[in-house]
């Protein structure tokens, strides 16, 4: 489990890919404190496991289905990535629950300074758009953010200097992917429901619902 809150900008230094997988060789300091293999790290959001540690650097296996439903396919060698190790049990929690599993990638079509806020406008495709609630919060390339508004099949978020200086979104341009993680409350809700009403054969919460699942 992630919050969102990234700790430290990593930069890939190498990228050894095969037929249907990658291994990426990113360098770090301080997600490294404490890093044992095993342990999970959230590259751009994405939940990986650390296969090795090197002064100053780690690697992580990638597998088909993260290249195809990831950004991290389009990495390259000097790329520059979001860190976040997994929150510790006695951690604050300054974000929101992330899982480090996305659900797929947007295309940032804009990005405009407002004041001191930077509005980045992002194209996402139906299925995804629908978990995506305004003032709700989505994880975009790993970091916690809040919907401020969603138009056709678009959505924005409003982020403060600190957080564009202190991530990869200081590099981020028109055009490019992001990961996208949204809110995970929301699609358990839509689960239950689904399953409700395959058992019972209705639509809706009823009140014999609320009570089967603890409400």
């Amino acid at each position: 489990m992630f919050t969102g809150i990234v700790e430290e900008i990593g930069r890939v230094s190498k990228i050894s890919r095969g037929r249907h997988s990658a291994v990426l060789e990113i360098g770090a300091q301080k997600v490294l404190e404490h890093t044992k293999i095993g342990d999970s790290i959230a590259v751009n959001g994405i939940c990986l496991t650390v296969t090795s540690l090197g002064a100053g650097s780690f690697t992580a296996d990638v597998m088909h289905e993260t290249l195809d439903r990831s950004a991290l396919a389009a990495l390259r060698s000097g790329d520059h990535v979001n860190l976040e190790r997994a929150m510790p049990a006695d951690g604050r929690f300054g974000g929101h629950m992330v899982g480090g599993h996305i659900d797929g990638t947007g295309r940032i079509v804009s990005i405009e300074k407002d004041d001191t806020a930077v509005w980045f406008t992002v194209q996402v495709k139906p299925e995804l758009l629908r978990y995506v609630v305004e003032k709700g919060s989505i994880a975009m390339d790993g970091i916690s953010l809040t919907v401020a508004k969603t138009q056709g099949d678009r959505f924005s978020v409003s982020a403060i200097p600190h957080t564009v200086r202190e991530t990869v979104l200081h590099w981020r341009r028109p055009g490019e992917l992001v990961n996208l993680e949204t809110d995970m409350i929301g699609k358990y809700v839509e689960q239950l429901l689904h399953l409700s009403q395959k058992q019972d054969g209705r639509g809706g919460i009823t009140e014999e619902f609320l009570t089967k699942y603890g409400f």
